[in-house]
Formats: structure tokens, sequence, C-alpha cells
């Protein structure tokens, strides 16, 4: 007779063991899931780290690629060609980079500036991982210390500053000084990141003095458009009088040139006709005479012509045409 805990022990070593077909099914999947995960792409703006049991590798470029499964090959993807941001203050909504948005924009962007006064400074930094193997490995978390170093060299470069600099003026030097001293310091640490560009976006005052400060803004703006038109005004008027005044100046030296010309031909002149009168006194007056009356007698409406010696015929003749009608 069997006995029933000897048949239950069976029972259940039967129902534990699995069938054959399980194990050729798994034996068959062993190489297609080693094919599946020894396979790998990299994209045409990325490279890729392969590490081999946590060691480096070799660095493969885009394209489809085969490494050791099962975890023997980690491959780390990191996109080179792309370029990258941080954003300070504010967020992009949608962004996919976690590093990319602040996790509390109102306290980075709160600063102080050189002349004591409080600015909100929002900005942008856009970099490239220029160096894979330094970006890996030589830094425990290299986007979050960029994070950190942009932060401390805004701060820095806005306390040198006067609130009016950052806030009207200023803010090319404040971009340029900025990203030198990020450049600097990403070499230092040596973070494998080409830092890019620097962007100031909105610089603001306090939230409580916004509404004063903007009042005192559109008064600057007003007082630089009346410099503006003054100075327009200036341009226009200032060029006119200028000319008006040079040809004046050239009128006046030409009437000067006039005259004296004729001054000088004048005396030339005189002194011409006082040399001839010096030689024949007679006849130098007789023809002045002459030409005295050529001039002259063509002038007169009537002319009369008597005999030296015809004697009172003046009471006869009528002479003021004026009062005859004649001419």
């Amino acid at each position: 007779m069997i006995s029933p805990v000897r048949n239950e022990i069976n029972l259940r070593n039967l129902r534990l063991s699995p069938p054959p077909r399980f194990w050729l099914l798994l034996l068959g999947l062993i190489p297609l899931i080693a094919l599946w995960t020894s396979l790998f792409t990299v994209r045409s703006d990325s490279v890729a780290v392969v590490q081999r049991f946590g060691k480096y590798v070799q660095e493969v470029p885009p394209g489809l690629h085969l490494k050791i499964p099962f975890g023997v090959d980690v491959v780390t993807v990191l996109p080179v060609k792309r370029q990258l941001k941080l954003e300070f203050g504010f967020a992009t909504p949608g962004a996919s980079d976690p590093y990319q948005v602040p996790s509390d924009p109102e306290k980075e962007t709160q600063m102080v500036t050189g002349d004591l006064n409080a600015a909100l400074v929002e900005w942008v930094v856009q970099y490239r991982i220029a160096e894979p193997l330094k970006f890996l490995f030589q830094i425990r978390d290299p986007r979050m210390t960029l994070r950190d170093v942009s932060e401390s060299v805004m701060r820095e470069v806005v306390g040198d500053r006067t609130v009016d600099e950052v806030l009207t003026i200023g803010r090319q030097e404040i971009e340029v000084g900025a990203l030198a001293q990020m450049q600097s310091l990403a070499a230092k640490y040596e973070l494998g990141i080409s830092i890019d560009q620097v962007q100031l976006k909105n610089v603001n005052p306090p939230r409580p003095v916004q509404e004063s400060f903007n009042e005192v803004n559109q008064a600057q703006q007003e007082k630089e458009k009346l410099i503006n038109e003054a100075r327009r005004e200036y341009n226009r008027i200032i060029p006119l009088a200028e000319g008006e005044r040079d040809q004046r100046i050239r009128e006046a030296e030409g009437y000067r040139l006039k005259r004296v010309n004729e001054a000088e031909g004048d005396v030339a002149r005189f002194n011409a006709v006082l040399a001839e009168y010096l030689k024949a006194p007679e006849v130098t007056k007789r023809r002045i005479y002459l030409e005295t009356l050529q001039q002259v007698l063509p002038l007169l409406r009537s002319k009369i012509i008597l005999d030296e010696k015809g004697a009172q015929i003046l009471p006869l003749l009528q002479l003021n045409p004026e009062q005859t009608g004649q001419p």
C-alpha cells in the first residue's frame, strides 16, 4: 500500500519541474535577447562613450554599433554637436532636459547691485559638450556644477555695477564679462564644456518698487526723446545757418575783391590821364571836356545851340517843357 505522504511529495515535484519545451524556448530567446541588447544607435549630432565593467573603452561616432550585452558594456550617448542651454529665473514649458530649468526660479533671480539696490535678473547660458571624457569622468555632475558657476559669476558681475547699468545701458557689458569668467572657470574645473553665449533676458526691479521704477524709466525715455528731437532740430538748423554764413562770407569777399580791383583800375586810369596831362595840358583838358559832353548831352531832352554873339534871345524861348507840354 502506497503511503499518502510519499504520493503527495511525488505530485509536488511533478508540478514544479518545468517541461522540456520551456527550456528549449528559453535557450532560443537568450541569443535573441543578447543580439537585441548588443545593438545600439548613435544619432548624427552625438557620440557614444563605451565603458566595459566601468572602465573607458572607446568613443564611437554616429551610426549603428555593437557592444557586449548583459551589462558588460555600458554606452553613454552625449549630444556633442547640439547646443544645450541652462535657464535661470524662468522655465521654458515642455523642456525635456532636467538641468535646463531651475529648481527655485525666484531665488536665482534675486541679486544685489553695486549700489546696494535689488534687481531681478533672468538669463540663459548656451553651451556644448566639447570633451566627452572630461564631461563624464572629471566632475561628478558637470551640468549642476556649470549651473552653480553661472549663478556665482552672474551675481559677481551684477554686484560690480549700479542698478541703472544692470537695468538699462550695461546689459551688453554684463553679458560679455559673465561669458569670459564662465569660460575661464569651466576650463579651470575641466568640465569638458564649451560655453557659447550668455544672454540676459528680463531684468526688472523688485515687485514692490516696480511701478515706481517704471514711472522713472518712462520719464527718462521722455527726456531722451526730447533730447533727440532737440538734436534733430539742431542738426537741421545749424547746417543751414552755417551754409548761409559761408555764402555771405563768400559774397563779401567777392565784393571786396571787386571794389579793390575797381579802385586799383581807377588809380591806374587816373595815373595814365595825369601822365598825359603833364605832357600836354591843353589837349588833355579839351579831350576830357569833349568826353564829358559826350556823356552828358544824351541825357538832355532839349538841345539849344546858340551863337556866342547872339543876344536877347532867352526871354523869347519857352525853355520849360512841363509848361508847354512839349519834350
